[in-house]
């Protein structure tokens, strides 16, 4: 059983029993574990604690901690751009299963923990998996500490190597707002994995650069489509700001 989990920069934490009792946040393309509901909120948040946090251009995953008793009390993580491919994303083990726990800092100190590079992405998406790197999948998994709901981190060798979100389209929400506690409703879910093929998938990307008729084809629809979708409104307005800057940039050529 996994007691202590490494970090970049050889920095640790023990494993507790106590997960985040918060309901993460799909932002666009970060996800947020953490209780304030602003920016101002965060800014005070990130002096009132310690740990990993992003700094102007440079955007480490989050990882933020109470001084006292140094237990966790938000995260933030950012899903890579680039999606992986359907044979990579299903080497992604489904064991072990995810103990919940939350994390107590060796000692008070910051640190700097690498974003992920890859995106794994299950049928639906009804999983998303973020690795370090590819290699990942080349050894079993340790453990996945669920240190908030449907949200756990990856360990292989004692070190956290990715993190992933279940169900991501049911925390899909605008700004800081909490995402809506219904269950999204079917088209929300198909428009999610529409979404993440036209932000995440290489040929797709390259075919709204490069102006192919085709990709531009499917941006405008599926803009159109969550602009029309009357159900579930407040994940439709969600998933445009995650494709408006393409949008913005493409959609009208």
């Amino acid at each position: 059983m996994t007691a202590r989990l490494g970090f970049d920069g050889s920095w640790s934490a023990a494993v507790t029993g106590e997960p985040l009792d918060l309901v993460p946040r799909l932002i666009g393309m970060s996800l947020i574990v953490s209780p304030y509901t602003d920016r101002v909120e965060r800014e005070r948040f990130f002096a009132d604690t310690f740990g990993s946090q992003d700094w102007l251009w440079d955007l480490p995953e989050v990882f933020r901690f109470a001084p006292g008793g140094r237990r966790l009390v938000g995260a933030e993580f950012r899903i890579p751009e680039e999606a992986a491919s359907a044979e990579d994303s299903g080497r992604v083990p489904d064991m072990p299963g995810v103990r919940p726990g939350g994390l107590q800092a060796d000692e008070v100190k910051d640190f700097r923990h690498e974003v992920c590079t890859v995106l794994c992405r299950a049928p639906g998406d009804a999983v998303l998996t973020c690795l370090r790197d590819l290699d990942v999948l080349d050894e079993p998994l340790e453990a996945r500490i669920g240190i908030a709901p449907d949200v756990a981190l990856l360990v292989q060798h004692g070190t956290v190597v990715g993190w992933s979100i279940t169900d991501p389209a049911r925390y899909l929400t605008a700004g800081f707002a909490a995402p809506d506690p219904a269950p999204p409703v079917p088209a929300t879910r198909r428009l999610l994995t529409e979404c993440l093929d036209l932000v995440t998938v290489v040929p797709v990307v390259d075919g709204l650069v490069d102006g192919e008729p085709a990709a531009l084809a499917r941006l405008q629809s599926t803009d159109r489509d969550l602009r029309e979708q009357r159900e579930d409104r407040h994940r439709a307005d969600a998933l445009l700001e995650l494709i408006a800057t393409y949008v913005e940039d493409y959609g009208n050529r």
